[in-house]
C-alpha cells in the first residue's frame, strides 16, 4: 500500500506543485485539505477543490475554522487590545496557528503518515506549521518539497505544465492573503524600506466621502451590536463593521516587526474591522478599567500577541494570560461611538454605566467632593518624600 501525505492545500503554486509531486515522483497517496478561517469564499473554495483533484489528490476536505478562530484566537486579541508594534493586528500570524492545528487534526483523523506544506525557507510560516505539526503529533513525519529543493516559481511552472497541467499561475504584481481579522499586501514597494504602498494596491477602495457615525456595542469586552443592531454571530459583526469602515478605506497601514527566523520583514495591510473594533475596545476599557488593570493588560497584551506571532500558541502560559485577559473585562460594557471619515476616524465616546468618570469623588479640573485641600497638601508632602531625600543627599555631596 502506499504511504498516504495530507497536503495543507491553497491551491496557489507551491502546493499544486506539491501535490503532483509527492504523488508523481515520490509515489505517495495524496490528499489535500484547506483550513478556512474566513478568507475564503464558497466559490474560491469549490474552485480549490477542483484543482486539486486535476493534480491527482485521492480526496480533498473543506475546513471551516472560522468560529474556533474567533473564540480562541480573535476574541482574546481584542481584550488584549493587541497591535504587534503598535499597528499591525496580527492577522495572518494568527490565522495560520489554527490552520495548521486543523490541518494536523485531520490527518491524523485519515490516519496519514505524513504531513506537508509548501511553505519557503524564507518566511514565518515555515516555523509556525512545523512547529504546530510536531507538538500535535510527533509521530507524523513533515514534507516540505519546495524548501527542501529551494525551487523557483519558474521550475514549479515548467514541471506543472510538463506534466499536462496548465493554470494561470502568472505572479501578480501584489501579493494578497485575505482572512476575517484583515488583509496582508506584499509588493515590490514593502521591500523597500523608503517606499509605501500605491492607492492601487489596496484591495478595497474608497466608496464613501461624506463623514459616517457609527456605533459599536461591546459586552464584557466581546463586540455585541453594530449600529443598534445585535448580533450573536460575532463574525457577522466583524463581517459589518468590516463593510463600513473599508468603504472609507480605514484600517490601513504598514508593518515593520521582527520575523521568527530573525530578520526584519515589512507587509502592506487593511484590517478596518480589526482597527476600529481594537480602537474602540480600548476606548471603553479607559473608562471602565482602573490604572493598574490597564497596565497589566498592556504587558499581558503584547507578550500575548508576540506569542501568537511567533508560533507559541500552544505554550501553556498562553491559556494563563487569557484567564487574566478574560476576567479583566466583567465591566467593559457599553456602547463606543466613532465618527469615519475617508481614511480616518475619531472615537467620539462612549456610554457605559460602569463608567468610572461617572461618580461622586469630583470632576477633573472643576471641583473635588471626596477630598478637602488639605488633604491635598498633606498627601503632596509625602508623595514628594523620597524624591526630596534623593535630592538632600546629592546636594550634600556636591552634585
Amino acid at each position: 500500500m502506499k504511504e498516504k501525505v495530507l497536503l495543507a492545500f491553497s491551491g496557489g503554486l507551491d502546493t499544486s506543485f506539491c501535490a503532483m509531486y509527492l504523488a508523481r515522483e515520490k509515489g505517495y497517496e495524496v490528499h489535500t485539505a484547506i483550513a478556512n478561517t474566513g478568507g475564503f469564499s464558497a466559490e474560491e473554495l469549490k474552485a480549490i477543490e477542483e484543482r486539486a483533484y486535476k493534480l491527482g489528490a485521492k480526496s480533498h476536505a473543506t475546513l471551516d475554522v472560522t468560529g474556533e478562530y474567533y473564540e480562541k484566537s480573535i476574541k482574546y486579541m481584542v481584550f488584549g487590545n493587541v497591535l504587534r508594534n503598535g499597528t499591525y493586528p496580527i492577522s495572518v500570524s494568527s490565522e495560520r496557528i489554527f490552520q495548521a492545528i486543523a490541518i494536523i487534526e485531520y490527518a491524523k483523523e485519515i490516519n496519514a503518515d505524513y504531513v506537508a506544506h509548501g511553505s519557503t525557507g524564507a518566511g514565518n510560516d515555515q516555523v509556525r506549521f512545523d512547529l504546530t505539526f510536531d507538538i500535535l503529533a510527533p509521530n507524523i513525519k513533515i514534507l516540505t518539497p519546495t524548501r527542501d529543493m529551494v525551487l523557483t516559481r519558474d521550475y514549479e511552472i515548467n514541471y506543472l505544465k510538463e506534466h499536462g497541467y496548465v493554470a494561470d499561475f502568472t505572479k501578480l504584481e501584489y501579493s494578497i492573503n485575505a482572512g476575517l481579522w484583515g488583509t496582508s499586501i506584499g509588493g515590490k514597494e514593502t521591500l523597500k524600506s523608503e517606499q509605501t504602498l500605491p492607492e492601487h494596491a489596496y484591495p478595497k477602495q474608497v466608496q464613501k466621502t461624506e463623514e459616517e457615525i457609527i456605533t459599536i456595542d461591546f459586552v464584557k469586552g466581546e463586540i455585541a451590536a453594530v449600529n443598534g443592531v445585535k448580533y450573536d454571530d460575532k463574525i457577522a459583526a466583524i463581517n459589518k463593521v468590516e463593510e463600513l469602515g473599508s468603504a472609507f478605506g480605514i484600517g490601513r497601514d504598514m508593518h515593520i516587526g521582527d520575523t521568527i527566523i530573525g530578520i526584519k520583514g515589512r507587509v502592506g495591510f487593511e484590517a478596518a474591522a480589526a482597527l476600529l473594533i481594537i480602537n474602540a475596545h480600548k476606548m471603553l476599557e479607559k473608562h471602565t478599567l482602573t490604572k493598574w488593570q490597564q497596565y497589566w493588560k498592556d504587558q499581558l497584551g503584547t507578550w500575548y500577541g508576540m506569542f501568537l506571532h511567533e508560533a507559541q500558541y500552544l505554550e501553556p502560559v498562553m491559556r494563563d494570560i487569557e484567564k487574566f485577559l478574560e476576567h479583566s473585562q466583567e465591566n467593559v460594557t457599553g456602547q463606543v461611538i466613532i465618527k469615519l471619515r475617508p481614511y480616518s476616524y475619531t472615537l467620539v465616546g462612549v456610554d457605559t454605566p460602569f463608567d468610572l468618570m461617572k461618580t461622586d469623588f469630583g470632576e477633573y479640573g472643576e471641583v473635588n467632593k471626596a477630598w478637602s485641600a488639605d488633604d491635598v497638601k498633606g498627601f503632596t508632602k509625602i508623595l514628594g518624600n523620597q524624591m526630596k531625600i534623593f535630592y538632600n543627599v546629592q546636594k550634600r555631596n556636591g552634585l
